[in-house]
């Protein structure tokens, strides 16, 4: 997981954008110097479209000339050192991670740990299951019950160099057949209830029976499913907790909020197609001027041939005044960006989801109709999200909004710009994700960043590999639309591009790294010690509720487990040195 940050554009005339990322992965392996290239499981980032990042030279990613000076500077940070790794775990917590890991790497453990589970708590009964739960997996993988109990962990791993990212886990235990009767509910419309098959929708942007529990094939993501709105109501107020818990934590947290969970999925699907619809449009009136081919910021329309376009195609509309009517200093031609703008003025909620008409020239709407309430549900999902930013402003934390599934991420990523915008402009307050497995991510990071460059605020974002890859396949090649996801490994690493090569050093505080709490802590420590800025993403809530969170990860996570080995080395290396030195007995001191 990355971030990046940009200053305003309207003060750039002395500053460069700086870019921080951080970086959320299971199991990075690098050895990190400034003068040769840092080994990591994933790479960097690169951008363009007008911003000038330290290091690059456009989306070939070659070193400028100026940051030979700041590779000089090398930096070591030797993973091999268990003393410096380990320095915040006593002997028990070593052992915890031992013994977890080992029996994570059970298939038959692994795929019946409910039952396991279940049979426990009948033996044990709920108190004494709760405190085996603290003393081995939920005590690995999870910081603690309430914001009161995580405080002692949070400000620990502060002390040796580790922020966190907080995640409030409880996840709904639902049977398969409740998973897709909600979604199935949520999903549709009453107008398309009413007429089945005469709206003209794609298919990839309907719900579809056998993918309507979407927690099946996901790895480390929580899902959500619509029940009412009280139901997204609670979901706020949860995170609200969160990010109060945040807040009250540290001095500079981050909290994780999913847009799933506050309000009905209808909108997300019906605004995602709308926004999808209005860029292939362009990008189709593009490839009729020759611009085929090129980036998406390098694509313009020039309006006078645009108008002429349009008429031989019979449309009668004024496409010229279209923009000139709303650009004092038009140049006679658009980009991406200034299209998108024909649906940045709209008021009403449901006057957003409208498309071009080619043939008649004007903008229609998705849907024939929506009823009243449909668009008061728009309307308090957006409310929600407002009233979790001010939140966050206030609380002084930084708000990261989690990638979803590529039918719901265009809507998801359109209302986190809309955020932005609001609230980014003194300081980077509200965080994107982009997925960096799907094929359109690039062109959506420099569009993002050019505009926030336009408009003077900051641009934030976290950059992943994504979590919804097996889903998204089955779902495209079953439902019959594109591959949204890049061919192979190499092609997402390109999304990317190395540290060392943006010439950075730790004490820049621009490259943040993290990792799993409970996961790869012999590279969290040793980086956070070493002067990097890095992050722990940090589960908490009741043992009970958070038992289906765990199962799913255990789940999702067997075949790292499996490939643990040299964590688990390093865990026995540590402990047997602290056996022969007579340290069995250490305590950390924080």
């Amino acid at each position: 997981m990355f971030y990046v940050k940009t200053v305003p554009a309207l003060k750039r005339a002395r500053a460069d954008i700086h870019f921080k990322r951080l970086v959320l992965n299971r199991a990075v392996r690098c050895t990190v110097t400034s003068s040769s290239t840092a080994q990591t499981e994933h790479d960097g980032v690169r951008s363009r479209g007008g911003s000038e990042c330290p290091g690059l030279s456009g989306r070939g990613g070659r070193r400028r000339e100026g940051t030979a000076a700041a590779a000089a500077n090398e930096i070591s940070v030797d993973f091999e050192q268990t003393r410096e790794a380990y320095k915040s775990k006593d002997s028990l917590e070593l052992l915890r991670s031992l013994v977890v890991f080992k029996l994570c790497s059970y298939d038959f453990l692994v795929d019946k740990n409910k039952e396991v589970m279940d049979l426990a708590k009948k033996i044990l009964g709920q108190k004494t299951f709760d405190q085996f739960m603290k003393m081995t997996f939920y005590g690995q993988f999870v910081a603690g019950e309430d914001h009161n109990d995580i405080k002692p962990l949070i400000q620990k791993n502060h002390s040796y160099g580790v922020g966190s990212v907080l995640d409030y886990s409880v996840e709904e235990d639902i049977s398969q057949e409740e998973a897709e009767r909600k979604e199935m509910d949520s999903c549709v419309s009453a107008a398309e209830k009413e007429n089945i098959g005469k709206d003209h929708r794609e298919r990839k942007y309907q719900a579809h029976k056998q993918f309507s529990d979407r927690r099946g094939g996901v790895t480390g993501a929580r899902t959500y499913f619509y029940a009412d709105e009280a139901k997204c109501d609670q979901h706020m107020e949860t995170f609200i907790k969160c990010i109060k818990a945040s807040g009250g934590s540290s001095m500079d947290g981050f909290s994780a909020i999913k847009m799933t969970a506050l309000g009905r999925p209808q909108f997300l699907l019906q605004f995602s197609e709308v926004l999808v619809k209005w860029r292939r449009f362009f990008t189709f009136l593009a490839s009729q001027q020759g611009k085929d081919g090129l980036e998406a910021l390098e694509q313009r329309l020039e309006l006078t041939q645009l108008q002429e376009f349009m008429t031989k195609l019979g449309a009668n509309g004024d496409f010229y005044g279209w923009f000139t009517g709303r650009k004092e200093d038009s140049t006679g031609c658009i980009d991406m960006l200034d299209w998108n703008s024909l649906i940045d003025d709209r008021t009403k909620i449901s006057d957003l989801l409208v498309v071009p008409n080619v043939e008649l020239g004007k903008l229609e709407p998705l849907l024939g109709k929506f009823t009243v309430e449909e668009e008061q549900q728009m309307k308090r999902m957006l409310q929600r999200v407002d009233v979790l930013a001010k939140h966050a402003l206030e609380s002084g934390v930084r708000l990261m909004v989690d990638a979803e599934q590529t039918y719901f991420q265009p809507a998801i990523s359109r209302l986190t710009l809309e955020m932005q915008r609001t609230y980014n402009g003194e300081k980077p307050v509200i965080f994107n994700t982009y997925q960096c497995y799907l094929k359109e991510t690039y062109d959506n990071v420099t569009m993002d960043v050019e505009l926030s460059r336009r408009e003077g605020w900051h641009f934030a974002a976290k950059l992943v590999r994504g979590a919804y890859m097996y889903q998204e396949r089955e779902r495209a090649k079953e439902i019959g639309y594109e591959d949204p996801i890049n061919p192979d490994y190499e092609s997402t690493n390109r999304m990317y591009h190395r540290m060392n090569e943006l010439g950075l050093i730790p004490t820049e505080n621009k490259v943040y790294f993290g990792q799993l709490l409970g996961m790869c802590d012999q590279i969290s420590f040793p980086l956070g010690q070493a002067g990097f800025p890095v992050y722990k993403y940090v589960p908490y809530g009741p043992v009970n509720e958070v038992m289906p969170y765990l199962s799913r990860r255990a789940q999702e996570n067997r075949g790292f487990m499996k490939g643990a080995q040299k964590e688990r080395e390093l865990l026995w290396k540590e402990l047997k040195r602290r056996l022969a030195s007579g340290e069995l007995l250490y305590k950390p001191v924080y």
